[in-house]
């Protein structure tokens, strides 16, 4: 079993109130991978420009992820600069500079039939020239964002259309279904061909609906929240990944991948890029899932009076 994720690598600029980057790593790709490699096998489909740090891709390597996906072409990495108010929230973009990922042209290699493939927050003809590719996908997961919600619906919305499962913040289900209830959304999403719809909540945790089910969990609380970015591809790359390490697509496992996709995002904004990937423990995981789960559940009926 594998999971194959097709994404940017970046290099980010990230200011908050309290620090702020140099060139650090990014993109969806990287913070996925990295997320869903504590459960199962990562392959990479991306683009670097000629002045990538190839330190970067070391960190990849010491996860064990396949990097043969990854292209190098001459001109720069793409950039994203990003600054962070005191609410945490969306950030204000200072700049981004494409490069090399402007003209980008995955290529699906032979070795990724069967795959989990993840079509991270990318033009929606990129994802459906993947999709064109893609030798027998075991199950296709897509994210998207506003701007391709405005720029390209009609092609986002055909990509959606041969997706199994598809992940979109609260506001941007809004925007795509032009419905204000979540329900509404949802079924209109379902309208469209996905099976599985993933709501990012952000700071209030993430709401999956499956069928005529739904299943709500909450953020994991941390006292410290240093670096946002990433968080949703790094929920993706949890929730994926434990799907892909019990191959269980049942309602009741499905809420355990939320879970775990919950709690990845909250070890990722714990620090700037993906350094906390890189210094996570085992037990570490172990214990806030266990934490997790002490923390939603109850075993004891109200005893509430006829």
């Amino acid at each position: 079993m594998a999971i194959t994720v097709v994404g940017s690598i970046a290099i980010d600029n990230v200011e908050t109130p309290f620090n702020k980057t140099g060139d650090v790593l990014g993109g969806s790709a990287s913070f996925f991978s990295l997320s869903s490699s504590f459960l199962t096998d990562v392959k990479i489909i991306g683009v670097v420009g000629s002045d990538f740090d190839r330190d970067h891709l070391n960190i990849f390597k010491d996860r064990q992820i396949d990097i043969t996906g990854i292209k190098t072409e001459d001109g720069k990495t793409f950039h994203w600069a990003g600054r962070y108010g005191y609410d945490m929230s969306d950030p204000e973009t200072i700049a981004t500079e494409l490069g090399v990922f402007a003209s980008f042209k995955p290529d699906v290699q032979r070795g990724c039939e069967g795959d989990i493939f993840f079509l991270a927050n990318i033009d929606p003809d990129i994802q459906l020239d993947v999709l064109n590719q893609a030798n027998s996908p075991r199950l296709v997961a897509l994210d998207t964002m506003n701007f391709w919600i405005d720029g390209k619906k009609e092609k986002l919305i055909e990509a959606v259309g041969r997706t199994d499962i598809f992940i979109i913040n609260e506001s941007e289900a809004r925007l795509l279904t032009g419905e204000s209830s979540i329900f509404l959304c949802a079924k209109a999403i379902f309208e469209l061909g996905a099976k599985i719809l993933i709501l990012k909540r952000g700071a209030y945790g993430a709401t999956m609906f499956f069928e005529n089910k739904f299943f709500m969990v909450p953020a994991y609380p941390l006292e410290n929240v240093i670096d946002p970015t990433g968080a949703g591809d790094s929920f993706a790359g949890g929730f994926l990944g434990y799907i892909d390490s019990t191959g269980d697509m049942t309602f009741e496992n499905l809420k355990k991948a939320l879970v775990f996709g919950n709690i990845m995002a909250s070890f990722a904004v714990e620090d700037f890029s993906v350094n906390r990937f890189a210094a996570i423990k085992t037990d570490e995981i172990e214990d806030r899932f266990k934490k997790f789960r002490e923390m939603t559940y109850f075993e004891e009926l109200l005893p509430i009076r006829q």
